[in-house]
């Protein structure tokens, strides 16, 4: 498993954590990751918008995961029921 689902997961199951507890607990599984690599999975993480990463003091970063909430579309449900409409009507006398 790449260590990007390696570090995700980790991060997720504790909601929010310190840079060094998580580099810690990788260590402590048994993957052990220079800190070049793990800065860049932490950033490709929070580009990705998995993550947000806030300096806490100048050493020592906070980790959370972003919840996502599926809002509902009130105009894509109507724009949805509208095509289906338009399809039906489209074949008179059926």
């Amino acid at each position: 498993m790449p260590f990007k689902n390696i570090i995700y997961d980790l991060i997720n199951k504790h909601n929010s954590i310190i840079d060094t507890n998580l580099s810690k607990l990788l260590s402590k599984n048994g993957y052990t990751i220079n800190d070049d690599k793990f800065n860049k999975i932490l950033l490709d993480l929070e580009i990705s918008g998995f993550i947000k990463v806030s300096w806490l003091t100048k050493n020592t970063k906070r980790i959370e995961i972003i919840h996502r909430h599926d809002e509902i579309d009130e105009v894509e449900i109507q724009n949805k029921e509208m095509a289906e409409k338009d399809y039906e009507a489209s074949f008179p006398g059926v």
